[in-house]
């Protein structure tokens, strides 16, 4: 169920995502999504879509959404 939900968000977002956490739990994982740009209303516009398509799967439960964003500043 991860596999496919991984592939559908690279393909229509054209992102990094990857499951990056409880690969080795029974019906739980963590799904990791990276967005570069220069426009932060842009990187905010991409994550709450992926958000909202991950969301609209019945067989998905989100349990929690953490967001981090960083700027040139920050590095």
């Amino acid at each position: 169920m991860v596999r496919p939900l991984v592939a559908e968000i690279r393909r229509k977002f054209d992102i990094s995502v990857a499951e990056v956490d409880h690969r080795d739990l029974h019906r739980r994982t963590v799904i990791g999504v990276s967005v570069v740009s220069g426009d932060r209303e842009h990187v905010v516009e991409v994550l709450d879509a992926v958000e909202r398509l991950v969301a609209s799967h019945p067989e998905v439960q989100l349990l929690s959404v953490r967001s981090r964003y960083l700027s040139s500043e920050d590095l």
